[in-house]
């Protein structure tokens, strides 16, 4: 079988002018990255039309290492509602190169459904991540300046400071720095570290603003620390907020591709959903449902995460409403949570998919807490078994659940056509809007609560000395109200990667709080999640090459 890659280069691209006509834009409402790629501008948003449009969200269980392929079955999915008539975009977000060069490969999708030019997608694509990094890092450059200007000084403690730099790179050895180090010419000594760019609050920021003003506000609204008299500190108090708005006014429009099938795909964002929001921008979204009835989207790993963040932060925020919320399943992610060993997911093991169905089950009675309506979409892999394909039927139809086998890496849009007639069935009858899971106004403990016991199955909540610090000070500054974007591992329904399958009868540990106020949410961090990963032991960086001609191979 060819690679992603191979396929994607054999497809001949449509000009990005063409893939705007069919979605009924003209070429000068488009700014032109090269032949393929292009800006949409703000003013094509219609409030009137998003409101009348479909919007379908696509999650999954709790996913491998590698991830079950809900880009993949996105984009699929895109293709094959277009191909039975329904006007359909995909929305998704942009790759990190985190994981590009780590462990996961590339975001674009894969086989017969991925966007492209796939290449530039995964790579650099129209700048948006530098421009997020720059904004980031000036404020922290702004930050360090003013420590060192004591006629301009705002009495900042350096203690307290808890802004640090970002880079989007896997780096573990950056996670805790010494900064300020040289002498009195080189700035104040003081501890830091970097996070990766996909966690960076401005990247949350970016992906939550409703237009450049909202972004301006919200950048002004960052947590800097405090001063020595305990009263804080805010980037608008350095007066970062202009400039850095500035480094962001093409950032924060969204991107216009297309997928292998030459239908619209619009990719903008990339918060990570084990430490972020885990979607694409608000923006986008409405961007979409401004152009097209259907939107399809996808929020990052297993339903516990993406989206939960995706309902109670995302929608919440913005007015939005998904229609359907497919979950995507794959027969290697059932026989893991099942007890069988990573390296032999790929051998007939029905009695590890049988066992491993408990964590669909569970990931299916979240997405029914929040009065919706799911379809599980069976991502077919070459090695799947018919038997192991069935047992996954017989218990959704035994829970009333429809369950369709989608072959979309290696059929596209045609693989997804069933699927496609079956998520349009569930959209167009639904008529009532999600119901959150918790209420923004409650207390802080009891909006984690919510999430750790109805959606992560806990039985209760506990607390380090350091997080109680940290609730204290979030209620001193007044910020109690705003919702609660947990970090937790993507590996497990609970705080702790081991506990495979449904984990029953645990305890959810809130190790910190950090305070994303320009985002407008606090981040509690469970366990040991990191929020600057590291590179694995064989890195995919090895793999990617480029020959003289430009053509690079072992992108996937």
């Amino acid at each position: 079988m060819p690679t992603d890659i191979e396929i994607a280069q054999s497809i001949e691209l449509k000009p990005i002018a063409e893939i705007a006509k069919d979605i009924q834009l003209e070429p000068d409402q488009l700014e032109f990255y090269g032949k393929y790629k292009a800006k949409l501008p703000l003013y094509l948003i219609d409030e009137e039309k998003i409101s009348q449009n479909k919007l379908i969200l696509v999650s999954a269980i709790s996913p491998t290492p590698a991830g079950e392929g809900k880009t993949t079955m996105s984009i699929g999915l895109t293709q094959g509602l277009n191909r039975i008539g329904k006007q359909t975009i995909v929305v998704l977000r942009e790759p990190s190169l985190g994981p590009v060069f780590g462990i996961k490969g590339g975001a674009a999708g894969g086989g017969y459904s991925q966007v492209l030019p796939m290449e530039d997608i995964n790579l650099h694509f129209t700048g948006d991540f530098s421009a997020i990094e720059k904004a980031h890092n000036l404020l922290a450059a702004l930050i360090d300046n003013n420590l060192q200007r004591k006629n301009r000084s705002l009495d900042l403690d350096p203690r307290t400071i808890v802004w640090k730099r970002v880079l989007d790179m896997n780096d573990r050895s950056l996670r805790n720095v010494v900064v300020g180090l040289g002498g009195t010419g080189s700035g104040v000594p003081r501890e830091s570290g970097f996070d990766i760019t996909a966690a960076s609050e401005i990247m949350a920021i970016l992906c939550l603003s409703r237009d450049l003003s909202d972004l301006k506000r919200r950048l002004g609204n960052i947590f800097v620390g405090f001063r020595h008299d305990k009263s804080p500190i805010y980037a608008r108090d350095l007066n970062a907020e202009g400039a850095m708005t500035a480094l962001l006014k093409d950032a924060i429009k969204p991107n216009l591709v297309q997928t292998i099938e030459g239908n619209g795909a619009i990719i903008h964002g990339g918060p990570f959903a084990n430490i972020a929001q885990g979607t694409n921008s608000v923006i986008a979204t409405k961007m979409g449902l401004s152009i097209s009835d259907y939107v399809v989207t996808e929020a990052g790993f297993g339903a516990d995460l993406g989206a939960e963040k995706f309902l109670d932060i995302k929608c919440q925020s913005a007015g939005l409403s998904p229609k359907a919320v497919v979950l995507v399943a794959t027969i290697r992610a059932l026989k893991y949570h099942g007890g069988a060993e990573l390296d032999s997911l790929k051998e007939p093991n029905p009695e590890a998919v049988a066992k491993g169905l408990e964590n669909l089950e569970k990931h299916l009675e979240n997405v029914a807490q929040f009065n919706l309506k799911p379809v599980v979409a069976i991502n077919r892999f070459l090695t799947d078994s018919e038997e192991e394909i069935q047992i996954i039927k017989d218990r959704c139809a035994a829970l009333g659940v429809p369950a369709v086998l989608a072959d979309v890496w290696a059929k596209g849009g045609e693989g997804a056509e069933e699927l496609a007639r079956k998520v349009a069935e569930v959209a167009e009858s639904v008529e009532e809007d999600f119901q959150p899971i918790y209420d923004w106004e409650a207390s802080v403990e009891d909006k984690i609560a919510a999430v750790a016991t109805k959606v992560y199955g806990a039985n209760s909540v506990e607390y380090t000395p350091k997080a109680k610090s940290d609730l204290r000070k979030i209620k001193r500054l007044g910020l109690e109200n705003l919702p609660v974007c947990i970090a937790k591992t993507q590996k497990s329904l609970s705080d702790n990667p081991k506990l495979i399958g449904r984990p029953r009868d645990f305890f959810i540990t809130v190790r910190e709080i950090e305070i994303a106020a320009g985002a407008g949410f606090l981040v509690p961090i469970t366990g040991s999640i990191m929020r600057m990963p590291g590179l694995p032991t064989i890195p995919s960086a090895e793999k990617i090459d480029i020959d003289e001609a430009g053509n690079i191979t072992g992108l996937f």
